[in-house]
């Protein structure tokens, strides 16, 4: 099902496509950006910006799901990810399929990760008949707690994430689950 300008679904503002190569500038952009990238180790270079977006286009052609490039559907702009992904990292709920998002900057605080998220967890118990989805943020992300919160989570623990080792600021982590309801 795909819907106009190659969006796999839309919600009332955001459309969500799978990846093109020409979105790796934004993509690296938001990714390279201090700010964006608080709760991560680090801020992304242009490299590795690329090599997660060809983990990107692995992962949507195996599973049939990615973190989605997002865009406003009023002005085509491209305002950064929120989708889903297969987890397979060590820890208490895993495998598991992840719920997440990642928006530039000028793109917060209007509501978008929120709206994005509930049109996913629609997306992904609706057209993929999965069971359940887990999220996860280090537990300093208060703004991403949030929006699972929002999004109708409930939380599940904490645990320490096994990539984030080098990290101690950001290796205790929350998880989240949402259950589909049948």
């Amino acid at each position: 099902m795909t819907t106009a300008n190659n969006y796999l679904f839309t919600s009332q503002r955001l459309g969500f496509r799978p990846w093109a190569h020409h979105d790796l500038d934004e993509f690296a952009a938001m990714n390279a950006d201090p700010e964006v990238m608080k709760h991560f180790p680090k801020p992304l270079s242009m490299e590795e910006s690329e090599e997660f977006l060809n983990r990107l286009f692995k992962h949507q052609a195996k599973h049939g799901y990615c973190y989605f490039a997002a865009e406003v559907l009023e002005s085509k702009e491209l305002i950064g990810f929120i989708g889903l992904a297969y987890q397979t990292y060590e820890a208490p709920f895993t495998p598991a399929t992840d719920i997440g998002w990642r928006l530039k900057r000028s793109a917060w605080g209007r509501g978008y990760a929120t709206e994005g998220a509930k049109r996913c967890l629609q997306f992904a118990f609706e057209d993929l008949q999965l069971e359940k989805l887990i999220s996860t943020c280090p537990v300093v992300n208060h703004r991403s707690e949030l929006v699972m919160q929002k999004i109708g989570m409930k939380k599940a623990g904490e645990f320490d994430h096994p990539y984030l080792q080098d990290y101690p600021e950001l290796q205790k982590c929350v998880w989240y689950e949402i259950q589909r309801i049948s």
